[in-house]
């Protein structure tokens, strides 16, 4: 059965996968195609082109080549990131068509070239790949899960989700990081007060009294660790360490986007460690 995003559903199998070690001087490449792939979902793809330009932050101009020839198409660009390694103009995009009255688009981007790799740039799809994350006890600290309740307010904050399960309640954060340099995957690409304000808010809701982590679905199958980008917002990356040091426990679990046919198939390839230089020195 072809699994997409109207048809999500939990297995029995936990996988798991023992990345192999970052050594603070040297990064040791961790070949993702040898490793065992969880199948996630399935994003239906209508068409692939050329981008010409990005006018803002959600549009984008498109030269469609396939299956159809279209000239300066507008596609919505369901990022609020700078992208700047994966949406430049000349760059080979993937599309999904999209229907709606009041959408000033046709087309939603779904993912970007970088190498010989696409990129799923879509942050629509988080909450279906995190969900997936949840219901396959993917991380071993949630594996109690009795309830997962989406989209809960804490403080002054809506958090993604509120998890329940033997006897304590979790709050669960998730973001998404498509970029990466020198081996490093890093969040955020652009300056996010928005998420600084949930970190902190991991961190109140541990004074509270409950557990809180925070997943990361890393989009860059090379890359061999995770940590704040503190040259992009120095002010993100400085509550993010403050959460470690408080207990709140981060989760960088790495995907790959794989177009097959007419679909870009999201796989599931392991959890990736904090970058330890990072980490020493916090």
């Amino acid at each position: 059965m072809v699994k997409t995003v109207d048809d999500i559903h939990s297995t029995d199998s936990v996988f798991t996968n023992a990345m192999e070690r970052f050594d603070r001087a040297n990064i040791e490449p961790v070949d993702k195609e040898k490793l065992d792939k969880k199948h996630v979902l399935d994003i239906p793809l209508d068409a692939e082109g050329i981008l010409i330009c990005r006018p803002n932050r959600f549009l984008g101009i498109v030269d469609i080549v396939t299956p159809i020839e279209l000239k300066d198409e507008k596609v919505h660009i369901h990022d609020p990131g700078r992208l700047e390694d994966i949406l430049f103009p000349g760059n080979r995009v993937l599309l999904k068509r999209a229907n709606g009255k009041s959408r000033k688009t046709g087309w939603d981007l779904i993912g970007g070239k970088v190498g010989d790799n696409f990129i799923l740039t879509h942050s629509g799809y988080h909450r279906y790949i995190s969900t997936w994350v949840l219901e396959n006890r993917i991380i071993e600290s949630l594996r109690s899960i009795e309830k997962i309740i989406p989209e809960q307010i804490f403080g002054e904050s809506r958090l993604d989700y509120l998890v329940e399960g033997a006897g304590n309640r979790t709050w669960v954060e998730v973001k998404g990081c498509t970029f990466a340099e020198n081996g490093k995957a890093m969040f955020p690409d652009a300056p996010t007060s928005r998420g600084r304000r949930h970190v902190e808010e991991l961190i109140k809701a541990l004074q509270a009294g409950d557990n809180a982590t925070m997943i990361v679905l890393i989009f860059r199958r090379e890359a061999q660790c995770f940590w704040a980008h503190e040259k992009i917002d120095p002010d993100f990356a400085a509550a993010f360490s403050h959460a470690i040091k408080e207990g709140v426990k981060v989760n960088p679990l790495v995907f790959t986007f794989e177009k097959k046919g007419d679909y870009g198939q999201v796989f599931y390839c392991g959890k990736l460690p904090l970058c330890r230089t990072n980490f020493s020195e916090s």
